[in-house]
Protein backbone atom coordinates (compact mmCIF):
# COMPACT_ATOMS: atom_id res chain seq x y z
CA UNK A 1 0.00 0.00 0.00
CA UNK A 2 1.22 3.51 -0.77
CA UNK A 3 2.49 4.87 2.17
CA UNK A 4 0.67 8.28 1.13
CA UNK A 5 -2.62 6.46 1.55
CA UNK A 6 -1.98 4.30 4.63
CA UNK A 7 -1.33 8.15 6.50
CA UNK A 8 -4.56 9.12 5.09
CA UNK A 9 -6.06 5.77 6.47
CA UNK A 10 -4.38 5.43 9.40
CA UNK A 11 -6.27 7.62 11.76
CA UNK A 12 -9.47 5.68 11.08
CA UNK A 13 -8.14 2.44 12.68
CA UNK A 14 -6.69 4.45 15.88
CA UNK A 15 -9.80 3.49 17.77
CA UNK A 16 -9.70 0.20 17.48
CA UNK A 17 -5.87 -0.04 18.20
CA UNK A 18 -6.97 1.97 21.29
CA UNK A 19 -9.70 -0.55 22.12
CA UNK A 20 -7.25 -3.55 21.76
CA UNK A 21 -5.19 -2.08 24.87
CA UNK A 22 -8.26 -0.84 26.68
CA UNK A 23 -9.51 -4.15 26.63
CA UNK A 24 -6.86 -5.93 27.97
CA UNK A 25 -6.14 -3.28 30.75
CA UNK A 26 -9.87 -2.74 31.77
CA UNK A 27 -12.41 -5.41 30.18
CA UNK A 28 -14.62 -4.78 27.55
CA UNK A 29 -17.14 -2.52 28.01
CA UNK A 30 -14.58 0.18 29.50
CA UNK A 31 -12.41 -0.64 26.01
CA UNK A 32 -15.37 -0.17 24.38
CA UNK A 33 -15.81 3.79 25.86
CA UNK A 34 -12.06 4.73 25.87
CA UNK A 35 -11.81 3.71 22.17
CA UNK A 36 -15.41 5.68 21.19
CA UNK A 37 -14.41 8.85 22.86
CA UNK A 38 -11.01 8.70 21.13
CA UNK A 39 -13.26 8.65 18.05
CA UNK A 40 -15.30 11.47 19.04
CA UNK A 41 -11.85 13.26 20.05
CA UNK A 42 -10.37 12.63 16.20
CA UNK A 43 -13.47 13.40 14.48
CA UNK A 44 -13.41 17.18 16.49
CA UNK A 45 -9.66 17.36 15.96
CA UNK A 46 -9.80 16.71 12.19
CA UNK A 47 -12.72 19.15 11.80
CA UNK A 48 -11.30 21.62 13.42
CA UNK A 49 -7.59 21.01 11.34
CA UNK A 50 -9.31 20.18 7.90
CA UNK A 51 -12.78 22.12 8.21
CA UNK A 52 -14.12 18.51 7.04
CA UNK A 53 -15.70 15.39 9.11
CA UNK A 54 -13.32 12.08 7.82
CA UNK A 55 -15.79 9.52 6.91
CA UNK A 56 -13.46 6.70 7.21
CA UNK A 57 -13.32 7.45 11.27
CA UNK A 58 -17.02 8.24 11.65
CA UNK A 59 -17.72 4.39 9.67
CA UNK A 60 -14.99 2.85 11.83
CA UNK A 61 -16.33 4.40 15.30
CA UNK A 62 -19.48 3.31 14.28
CA UNK A 63 -19.00 -0.38 13.29
CA UNK A 64 -16.82 -0.39 16.49
CA UNK A 65 -20.20 0.95 18.78
CA UNK A 66 -22.55 -1.52 17.06
CA UNK A 67 -19.88 -4.76 17.52
CA UNK A 68 -19.17 -3.60 21.03
CA UNK A 69 -23.25 -3.06 21.95
CA UNK A 70 -24.15 -6.17 20.59
CA UNK A 71 -20.68 -8.00 22.52
CA UNK A 72 -21.78 -6.26 25.50
CA UNK A 73 -25.87 -7.55 25.19
CA UNK A 74 -25.32 -10.75 24.44
CA UNK A 75 -22.25 -10.75 27.07
CA UNK A 76 -19.98 -12.65 23.70
CA UNK A 77 -17.56 -11.17 22.59
CA UNK A 78 -17.75 -13.01 19.62
CA UNK A 79 -19.62 -10.17 17.22
CA UNK A 80 -16.68 -7.92 18.05
CA UNK A 81 -13.70 -10.17 17.71
CA UNK A 82 -14.62 -10.87 13.83
CA UNK A 83 -14.60 -6.80 13.32
CA UNK A 84 -11.22 -6.65 12.30
CA UNK A 85 -12.62 -9.78 9.63
CA UNK A 86 -15.27 -8.08 8.46
CA UNK A 87 -13.34 -4.72 7.72
CA UNK A 88 -10.73 -6.69 5.84
CA UNK A 89 -13.53 -8.27 4.27
CA UNK A 90 -14.67 -5.18 2.89
CA UNK A 91 -10.98 -4.55 1.42
CA UNK A 92 -10.91 -8.14 0.28
CA UNK A 93 -13.37 -7.37 -1.90
CA UNK A 94 -12.39 -4.18 -3.20
CA UNK A 95 -8.86 -5.30 -4.27
CA UNK A 96 -10.99 -8.44 -6.04
CA UNK A 97 -13.07 -5.87 -7.99
CA UNK A 98 -9.87 -3.77 -8.79
CA UNK A 99 -8.17 -6.89 -10.30
CA UNK A 100 -11.18 -8.56 -12.15
CA UNK A 101 -13.49 -6.08 -12.27
CA UNK A 102 -14.71 -3.23 -15.11
CA UNK A 103 -12.54 -0.54 -12.75
CA UNK A 104 -9.60 -0.52 -10.54
CA UNK A 105 -10.70 0.99 -7.48
CA UNK A 106 -7.47 1.12 -5.45
CA UNK A 107 -6.22 3.28 -8.66
CA UNK A 108 -9.65 5.08 -8.25
CA UNK A 109 -9.16 5.81 -4.36
CA UNK A 110 -5.33 6.62 -4.61
CA UNK A 111 -5.91 9.35 -7.27
CA UNK A 112 -8.32 10.99 -4.69
CA UNK A 113 -5.50 11.10 -2.40
CA UNK A 114 -2.69 11.81 -4.66
CA UNK A 115 -3.46 13.48 -8.03
CA UNK A 116 -3.69 11.66 -10.99
CA UNK A 117 -1.18 8.71 -11.55
CA UNK A 118 0.25 7.94 -14.96
CA UNK A 119 1.99 4.74 -14.57
CA UNK A 120 4.09 3.04 -17.33
CA UNK A 121 3.26 -0.86 -18.62
CA UNK A 122 5.81 -2.09 -16.52
CA UNK A 123 4.46 -0.04 -13.30
CA UNK A 124 0.99 -1.26 -14.00
CA UNK A 125 2.27 -4.75 -13.92
CA UNK A 126 3.89 -4.09 -10.41
CA UNK A 127 1.09 -2.74 -9.13
CA UNK A 128 -0.94 -5.56 -10.37
CA UNK A 129 1.16 -7.98 -8.88
CA UNK A 130 1.40 -6.27 -5.40
CA UNK A 131 -2.51 -6.30 -5.81
CA UNK A 132 -2.52 -10.52 -6.02
CA UNK A 133 -0.20 -10.58 -3.01
CA UNK A 134 -2.26 -8.59 -1.08
CA UNK A 135 -5.38 -9.76 -2.12
CA UNK A 136 -3.91 -13.53 -0.71
CA UNK A 137 -2.58 -11.97 2.70
CA UNK A 138 -5.35 -10.37 3.26
CA UNK A 139 -7.33 -14.15 2.36
CA UNK A 140 -5.27 -15.78 5.21
CA UNK A 141 -5.45 -12.95 7.13
CA UNK A 142 -8.91 -13.20 7.70
CA UNK A 143 -9.51 -16.82 8.61
CA UNK A 144 -6.80 -16.68 10.96
CA UNK A 145 -8.47 -13.63 12.61
CA UNK A 146 -12.01 -15.80 12.12
CA UNK A 147 -10.27 -19.00 14.19
CA UNK A 148 -8.51 -16.87 16.99
CA UNK A 149 -12.00 -15.29 17.50
CA UNK A 150 -13.59 -18.65 18.33
CA UNK A 151 -10.61 -20.85 19.69
CA UNK A 152 -7.92 -18.83 20.67
CA UNK A 153 -7.26 -16.37 24.18
CA UNK A 154 -8.15 -12.56 23.86
CA UNK A 155 -4.34 -11.87 23.63
CA UNK A 156 -3.79 -13.95 20.63
CA UNK A 157 -6.76 -12.63 19.34
CA UNK A 158 -5.67 -8.86 20.53
CA UNK A 159 -1.90 -10.07 18.12
CA UNK A 160 -3.64 -11.93 15.23
CA UNK A 161 -6.53 -9.27 14.73
CA UNK A 162 -3.61 -6.34 14.65
CA UNK A 163 -0.03 -6.63 14.98
CA UNK A 164 0.16 -9.80 12.77
CA UNK A 165 -1.77 -8.23 9.80
CA UNK A 166 0.95 -5.55 9.67
CA UNK A 167 4.00 -8.37 9.85
CA UNK A 168 2.71 -10.12 7.03
CA UNK A 169 2.49 -7.04 4.99
CA UNK A 170 5.90 -5.55 6.44
CA UNK A 171 7.66 -8.93 5.35
CA UNK A 172 6.18 -8.62 1.93
CA UNK A 173 7.17 -5.38 1.28
CA UNK A 174 10.70 -5.60 3.26
CA UNK A 175 11.44 -8.41 1.00
CA UNK A 176 10.28 -6.40 -2.63
CA UNK A 177 12.68 -3.80 -1.47
CA UNK A 178 15.52 -6.13 -0.55
CA UNK A 179 14.70 -7.47 -3.90
CA UNK A 180 14.80 -4.31 -5.88
CA UNK A 181 18.07 -2.80 -3.85
CA UNK A 182 19.95 -5.67 -5.34
CA UNK A 183 18.29 -5.43 -8.71
CA UNK A 184 19.13 -1.62 -9.04
CA UNK A 185 22.80 -2.57 -7.92
CA UNK A 186 22.38 -4.82 -10.73
CA UNK A 187 21.17 -2.43 -13.19
CA UNK A 188 22.99 0.76 -12.20
CA UNK A 189 25.92 -1.49 -14.34
CA UNK A 190 24.38 -1.74 -17.34
CA UNK A 191 24.51 -0.12 -20.61
CA UNK A 192 21.76 2.40 -20.71
CA UNK A 193 19.40 3.90 -23.55
CA UNK A 194 17.75 6.77 -23.96
CA UNK A 195 13.74 6.58 -24.18
CA UNK A 196 12.42 8.62 -26.69
CA UNK A 197 9.14 9.77 -28.26
CA UNK A 198 8.46 8.75 -32.36
CA UNK A 199 9.76 12.08 -33.28
CA UNK A 200 13.23 11.17 -31.53
CA UNK A 201 12.55 13.22 -28.38
CA UNK A 202 14.48 12.45 -25.39
CA UNK A 203 11.75 11.43 -22.63
CA UNK A 204 13.84 9.50 -19.84
CA UNK A 205 16.56 6.66 -20.45
CA UNK A 206 16.26 2.81 -19.15
CA UNK A 207 18.69 0.10 -18.67
CA UNK A 208 19.25 -2.32 -21.33
CA UNK A 209 17.58 -5.65 -20.10
CA UNK A 210 14.47 -3.29 -19.45
CA UNK A 211 14.41 -2.18 -23.37
CA UNK A 212 14.90 -5.88 -24.24
CA UNK A 213 13.03 -7.33 -21.68
CA UNK A 214 9.30 -7.71 -24.34
CA UNK A 215 7.53 -6.07 -22.05
CA UNK A 216 8.07 -2.92 -21.70
CA UNK A 217 8.97 -1.97 -25.59
CA UNK A 218 10.35 1.45 -24.31
CA UNK A 219 11.43 3.08 -27.80
CA UNK A 220 14.78 3.51 -27.55
CA UNK A 221 17.48 5.17 -31.01
CA UNK A 222 19.36 3.36 -32.99
CA UNK A 223 21.45 4.02 -36.12
CA UNK A 224 21.87 1.71 -39.40
CA UNK A 225 24.34 2.35 -42.32
CA UNK A 226 23.95 0.50 -45.54
CA UNK A 227 27.70 0.32 -47.29
CA UNK A 228 27.42 0.29 -51.17
CA UNK A 229 30.59 -0.31 -52.81
CA UNK A 230 31.28 1.28 -56.68
CA UNK A 231 29.83 -2.00 -58.33
CA UNK A 232 26.36 -1.08 -55.93
CA UNK A 233 26.72 -4.57 -54.07
CA UNK A 234 25.52 -4.08 -50.39
CA UNK A 235 27.97 -4.83 -47.44
CA UNK A 236 26.11 -7.24 -44.73
CA UNK A 237 27.74 -8.64 -41.07
CA UNK A 238 26.73 -12.02 -40.19
CA UNK A 239 26.06 -11.07 -36.23
CA UNK A 240 27.88 -12.98 -33.70
CA UNK A 241 26.30 -16.31 -31.98
CA UNK A 242 26.48 -14.41 -28.66
CA UNK A 243 24.25 -11.65 -29.64
CA UNK A 244 20.86 -11.76 -27.43
CA UNK A 245 19.28 -10.45 -30.36
CA UNK A 246 18.72 -12.56 -33.63
CA UNK A 247 22.72 -14.67 -33.18
CA UNK A 248 24.10 -15.95 -36.70
CA UNK A 249 22.09 -13.86 -39.04
CA UNK A 250 22.53 -11.68 -41.48
CA UNK A 251 21.99 -8.28 -40.74
CA UNK A 252 22.59 -4.40 -42.12
CA UNK A 253 26.30 -2.99 -42.59
CA UNK A 254 26.34 -1.16 -39.31
CA UNK A 255 23.49 -0.91 -36.83
CA UNK A 256 23.73 0.37 -32.87
CA UNK A 257 22.17 2.02 -30.14
CA UNK A 258 22.94 5.84 -29.42
CA UNK A 259 24.12 6.26 -26.02
CA UNK A 260 22.46 9.09 -23.53
CA UNK A 261 23.48 12.48 -24.43
CA UNK A 262 24.89 11.49 -27.63
CA UNK A 263 23.92 13.10 -31.50
CA UNK A 264 22.54 10.84 -34.24
CA UNK A 265 25.57 11.51 -36.31
CA UNK A 266 27.95 10.81 -33.82
CA UNK A 267 26.28 7.55 -32.97
CA UNK A 268 26.60 6.45 -36.70
CA UNK A 269 29.96 7.41 -36.68
CA UNK A 270 30.89 5.75 -33.40
CA UNK A 271 29.62 2.61 -34.42
CA UNK A 272 30.64 2.45 -38.09
CA UNK A 273 34.15 2.83 -36.46
CA UNK A 274 33.61 -0.01 -34.19
CA UNK A 275 31.69 -2.50 -36.35
CA UNK A 276 33.78 -2.17 -39.93
CA UNK A 277 36.40 0.08 -39.21
CA UNK A 278 35.27 3.06 -42.01
CA UNK A 279 36.22 6.55 -40.53
CA UNK A 280 36.09 8.35 -43.99
CA UNK A 281 32.77 8.49 -45.11
CA UNK A 282 29.72 10.63 -46.00
CA UNK A 283 26.73 9.35 -44.46
CA UNK A 284 23.69 10.05 -46.62
CA UNK A 285 20.10 10.06 -44.56
CA UNK A 286 17.42 7.99 -45.95
CA UNK A 287 14.35 7.18 -43.33
CA UNK A 288 13.20 7.53 -39.88
CA UNK A 289 10.73 4.85 -38.63
CA UNK A 290 10.11 2.38 -35.37
CA UNK A 291 10.79 -1.04 -35.27
CA UNK A 292 8.95 -3.30 -33.26
CA UNK A 293 9.90 -7.14 -32.75
CA UNK A 294 8.66 -9.36 -29.73
CA UNK A 295 11.84 -8.17 -27.77
CA UNK A 296 11.64 -4.42 -27.98
CA UNK A 297 10.74 -1.19 -29.81
CA UNK A 298 13.36 1.06 -31.78
CA UNK A 299 13.26 4.28 -33.73
CA UNK A 300 15.47 3.60 -36.37
CA UNK A 301 17.64 6.59 -38.11
CA UNK A 302 18.73 4.80 -41.48
CA UNK A 303 21.46 6.14 -43.83
CA UNK A 304 23.67 5.09 -46.56
CA UNK A 305 26.93 5.46 -47.75
CA UNK A 306 29.20 4.26 -50.57
CA UNK A 307 32.76 3.75 -50.73
CA UNK A 308 35.30 1.42 -51.41
CA UNK A 309 37.30 1.19 -48.26
CA UNK A 310 37.56 -2.40 -47.53
CA UNK A 311 35.34 -2.44 -43.79
CA UNK A 312 37.53 -4.00 -41.17
CA UNK A 313 34.81 -6.32 -39.10
CA UNK A 314 35.00 -6.73 -35.58
CA UNK A 315 35.53 -10.15 -33.92
CA UNK A 316 33.21 -9.52 -31.23
CA UNK A 317 30.45 -8.59 -32.80
CA UNK A 318 30.71 -9.72 -36.22
CA UNK A 319 31.30 -13.61 -36.95
CA UNK A 320 31.71 -12.08 -40.78
CA UNK A 321 31.29 -9.48 -43.65
CA UNK A 322 30.57 -9.39 -47.08
CA UNK A 323 29.20 -7.59 -49.92
CA UNK A 324 25.88 -9.02 -51.70
CA UNK A 325 24.62 -8.61 -54.74
CA UNK A 326 20.88 -7.19 -55.03
CA UNK A 327 19.76 -10.17 -56.91
CA UNK A 328 21.46 -12.69 -54.36
CA UNK A 329 19.39 -10.73 -51.59
CA UNK A 330 16.02 -11.00 -53.29
CA UNK A 331 16.87 -15.07 -53.65
CA UNK A 332 17.35 -15.25 -49.77
CA UNK A 333 14.56 -13.71 -48.02
CA UNK A 334 12.25 -15.17 -46.20
CA UNK A 335 14.41 -18.00 -45.61
CA UNK A 336 15.82 -17.30 -41.90
CA UNK A 337 19.03 -16.01 -43.02
CA UNK A 338 18.51 -12.49 -42.52
CA UNK A 339 17.16 -10.68 -39.87
CA UNK A 340 13.52 -9.51 -39.27
CA UNK A 341 14.53 -5.82 -39.82
CA UNK A 342 17.18 -5.87 -42.38
CA UNK A 343 14.32 -7.24 -45.10
CA UNK A 344 11.88 -4.71 -43.87
CA UNK A 345 14.72 -2.28 -44.51
CA UNK A 346 16.11 -3.79 -47.94
CA UNK A 347 12.28 -3.27 -49.10
CA UNK A 348 12.50 0.39 -48.46
CA UNK A 349 16.23 0.81 -49.56
CA UNK A 350 14.53 -0.77 -53.16
CA UNK A 351 11.71 1.99 -53.68
CA UNK A 352 13.99 4.42 -52.90
CA UNK A 353 17.21 3.38 -55.29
Amino acid sequence: MNFSLLKKLLPGLIPLFIFILADEIWGTRVGLYVALGTGVGELVYYYIKDKKIDGFIILDTALLLVLGVVSIVLENDIFFKIKPALIELILLVVIAFSLWGPKNLIMAMSRRYMGEMNLDEGQERMMRINMVVMFWITAVHILLVLWSAKYMSSAAWGFISGGLFYILFGIYFGGLWVFNWFRSGKIRDEEWFPVVDEEGAVIGRAPRSVCHDGRSKLLHPVVHLHLFNREGKLFLQKRSLKKDIQPGRWDTSVGGHIAPGESVEDALRRETLEEIGLKNFAPQFIHKYVWESSRERELVFSFLTVSDDAPVTDPVEIDEGRYWAYDEINRNLGKDIFTPNFEHEFQLLKQNN
